[in-house]
């Protein structure tokens, strides 16, 4: 099971310690699939992985690197990993993305999701991750949405769930102030039109 570490973090690389992280970060990549092309960089020993070479893992890391769509995520990660659905950990963080693909509801029992470092600019694309009911710890600073007045408050408004935000655990305070938060700019109507005479 998941939990906070007594140093505040979150453990959640892996539920089962004796699974690799498949690590692709640092490799310039452009394109997800990319990663077909390279090699881990920690060599994953010939015992974590099956007949087709496919790594028995629950963490992905593709961060540091030049990519800004996820496309073809789903493909490549059915080409490397055993058993994708299990995955819990993918760190997307310092390239490219503008955008949350939903491809990564997929991913069902994700629990940690690093965006951060990355060209996120509208707040509302976070909301696409609200069908990842396990996820209890998120990374998004670093990117332009960050700067928007109620950041911090939106996201745990959208995400209940989460038990950290940007490294930073998610306090009672954060949970009263997202749902005034809420109530006040969440779910604006749009202006009545006046009537014409």
């Amino acid at each position: 099971m998941t939990e906070l570490s007594p140093r505040g973090g979150i453990d959640a690389k892996n539920d089962n310690c004796n699974h690799p992280t498949l690590d692709y970060s640092f490799k310039g990549m452009l394109l997800v699939e990319d990663v077909l092309d390279e090699d881990p960089r920690v060599k994953i020993n010939k015992n974590d992985k099956n007949s087709e070479g496919k790594v028995n893992t629950q963490t992905v890391k593709l961060n540091n690197n030049q990519m800004s769509e996820m496309t073809g995520l789903d493909t490549t990660l059915i080409k490397i990993v055993e058993f994708p659905e299990d995955l819990t950990w993918i760190d997307l963080s310092f390239n490219d993305f503008s955008k949350i693909d939903p491809i990564l509801l997929k991913y069902t029992k994700l629990k940690v999701l690093y965006l951060h470092g990355n060209n996120i600019t509208n707040i509302s694309e976070m909301e696409k991750l609200a069908g990842l009911p396990n996820l209890i710890a998120l990374t998004l600073h670093g990117n332009p949405i960050e700067d928007q007045k109620g950041y911090r408050q939106s996201i745990v408004a959208k995400l209940p769930q989460l038990k950290k935000i940007d490294f930073s655990c998610v306090t009672k305070s954060d949970r009263q102030n997202a749902v005034t938060w809420e109530r006040t700019y969440g779910k604006r109507k749009p202006p009545k039109k006046k009537e014409e005479s």
